[in-house]
């Protein structure tokens, strides 16, 4: 039987090529802002691109911080893509403006310290060797990313009886983190919608795993 997924529709990702990308897996896809399709959904994708403040403005709007808590608590997963992965964070911090994220996880969300911004285009990722997202792939696998910020840091306290979150890390000026895995929360900076083969078996992988 095929898995029911939910692209969490608040005004912000690119929602249409997030949607042919998901439905590739096989799985049956529904763009909705509706909290019970989100809530019941099999799994919930949380897109996002520009400004993690505009993002975050949208995703309150339809309930979707309460939507992602509820879903975690009951262990039922979802996977952020680039700004939908930054405001998974406390905080970001934009233009010396300090916007509150969804606080799944601890740490700020900040301009990259590099040379040439945007990131865009194509980069490598370090990822570990027990991650679920990033099976089958080597090291030269290469990933589309467009952004400016990202969480540089991971400061979760992984002393509990949990198992600690796997981190995939990419290098553009500085380290930042490209993806976590961490129990049922999935994320990643890049798109792997844009990623061809890469994303899509990232994707298939995300998909078999719920």
């Amino acid at each position: 039987m095929s898995k029911k997924l939910a692209l969490l529709d608040y005004g912000s990702g690119n929602l249409h090529s997030a949607a042919r990308a998901l439905a590739r897996t096989g799985a049956e896809v529904v763009v909705t802002a509706d909290p019970e399709i989100a809530l019941n959904a099999d799994g919930l994708v949380v897109p996002g691109v520009g400004a993690y403040a505009a993002c975050m403005s949208g995703l309150l709007s339809v309930r979707g911080d309460r939507i992602i808590g509820k879903r975690l608590a009951g262990g039922r997963p979802v996977l952020g893509i680039c700004v939908g992965m930054q405001i998974l964070f406390e905080r970001g911090v934009e233009f010396g403006v300090e916007t509150e994220g969804c606080a799944e996880w601890p740490g700020v969300v900040e301009r990259l310290n590099a040379p040439v911004l945007p990131h865009m285009g194509w980069n490598t990722v370090k990822a570990p060797q027990d991650s679920i997202l990033f099976a089958g792939m080597d090291e030269e696998t290469r990933f589309y990313f467009v952004h400016s910020y990202a969480a540089q840091t991971w400061a979760l306290d992984e002393t509990g009886p949990l198992a600690p979150a796997k981190l995939t890390w990419a290098e553009h000026g500085v380290p930042f983190l490209a993806a976590v895995e961490n129990g049922p929360l999935s994320a990643t900076q890049f798109h792997p919608e844009k990623s061809g083969d890469a994303g899509a078996q990232l994707l298939r992988n995300w998909v078999d795993s719920i």
